[in-house]
């Protein structure tokens, strides 16, 4: 998730679990213990790119930093503060907050090392898109509300409730979404005979209804799109070459880490007479709304070209008034 939703979040937990005893203290401490596992930023300062896309939701999103960060933060709090929460409560506010992060934070396709150092498996549950307007707006009003009432108003409480009961809500109802596009996919896989090895869907940029469907072969990929609010049961699909000889003929360690961070879905290809390494968990540009089009995640690979802001230069380029109006009906379905 975003930056704004875990702060907002962290401030309305915060709220609820210690507010009584901290008073809008708790909100404070909220936000920060929601934004501490986003720490490994700093790691872009002097990390290589290829490496710091895995530093990143690597260790200090994993339970054992969870934990460690837990006990160490209750243990400082309860000789910075001076209040009636007991030792293991300040570890109940800290690790729900930490833990809370951790579990938005595999709701979309980064993918999250809860495993580390143990395991570099990444978990990604591919069911938001990094920012889902819909579901952050309501704690980022919760957050406005509490900032504006007193301390000792008694209705923060439930509007810290209500505002992230309707968050957890629509997490339910995009949980629905997720089973049933992956129903409607598998579906298509049988009428079209195509024989996938595996396959994930995710939602297009910030709403939960469009989804993209990515399914590997041997050879390459089919993609497709699927609006929940889609009458017709067909999907249509393009095919994509992997290319990976594009990809294997540049071994280094930096091809090695890109492979991981994708988790085997990707392609090689050629841009601007540079190979590019194309993370397609990432999705297409304009939502595959214009014809050829790229994916959002390039990674220049020969010769050296600017590798900075990889995650979002292609993630929004392309979109313009005929582009929205076009993505808008297709999230209204066929």
């Amino acid at each position: 998730m975003d930056s704004l939703t875990h702060i907002a979040v962290g401030a309305c937990i915060g709220e609820l679990v210690a507010g009584k005893q901290l008073g809008k203290k708790a909100m404070i401490l909220g936000a920060l213990a929601q934004s501490i596992p986003d720490i490994d930023f700093v790691t872009s300062w002097f990390m290589p790119v290829a490496a710091d896309l895995l530093a990143h939701r690597g260790f200090t999103h994993s339970i054992l930093f969870g934990v460690l960060t837990t006990l160490l933060l209750a243990t400082l709090s309860g000789k910075m503060f001076k209040s009636t929460l007991t030792f293991k409560k300040w570890c109940f506010f800290w690790g729900i907050q930490i833990f809370m992060h951790l579990f938005l934070d595999i709701f979309n396709v980064y993918g999250t090392g809860l495993l580390e150092p143990f395991s570099h498996y990444r978990v990604s549950l591919n069911t938001f898109f990094v920012l889902d307007p819909l579901f952050s707006i309501w704690p980022v009003i919760g957050l406005i509300i509490l900032t504006i009432l007193k301390s000792n108003n008694k209705i923060r409480t439930k509007v810290s409730v209500t505002l992230l009961s309707v968050s957890a809500f629509y997490m339910m109802c995009a949980v629905g979404n997720k089973l049933y596009i992956n129903h409607k996919t598998e579906q298509s896989f049988q009428t079209q005979h195509i024989k996938a090895s595996r396959y994930f869907s995710t939602p297009t940029a910030l709403n939960n209804l469009l989804w993209y469907i990515v399914a590997q072969t041997d050879s390459g990929y089919y993609i497709g799109y699927r609006s929940v609010l889609d009458h017709k049961d067909t999907i249509q699909y393009r095919f994509v070459a992997n290319n990976h000889a594009l990809i294997d003929f540049y071994k280094s360690s930096e091809t090695a880490r890109l492979k991981r961070f994708s988790q085997g879905y990707y392609i090689g290809g050629v841009l601007h007479d540079t190979v590019v390494f194309s993370d397609l968990r990432f999705g297409e540009m304009t939502a595959g709304l214009q014809p050829n089009p790229r994916f959002s995640f390039y990674y220049y690979l020969s010769p050296a070209a600017s590798n900075d802001v990889i995650i979002q230069r292609g993630r929004f380029s392309g979109w313009d008034k005929q582009i929205v109006n076009k993505f808008i009906n297709r999230i209204k379905g066929n």
